[in-house]
């Protein structure tokens, strides 16, 4: 699934708003922060997490990473914090 510019900065807009849900420390990505993003982003659709100072991961390389598990898309990564989205298959909410 590929967004247009437009939508995805409607969709940066949308994530100024919004507090980060998820913090990821210095175990970096578990299986279980995976999947309770995979499952934020169904309730959600748009999902900002904050990687903390002591994780050693690139935070790009974590968002490229989440993105490919969680099957969604990567809107923005600034400095430590990622943006993600996918539309929820049961009950869409933001419309593109």
């Amino acid at each position: 699934m590929t967004i247009t510019s437009k939508q995805r900065a409607y969709l940066k807009s949308l994530a100024q708003k919004i507090e980060p849900i998820f913090q990821i420390g210095k175990n970096g990505l578990t299986p279980e922060i995976t999947e309770a993003i995979d499952l934020a982003l169904e309730a959600r659709e748009i999902v900002k997490i904050s990687v903390l100072q002591n994780c050693l991961e690139d935070p790009r390389d974590m968002a490229g990473m989440l993105s490919e598990r969680t099957k969604s898309i990567t809107v923005q990564v600034i400095g430590k914090k990622i943006v993600l989205y996918r539309p929820s298959k049961k009950n869409p909410k933001i419309t593109l």
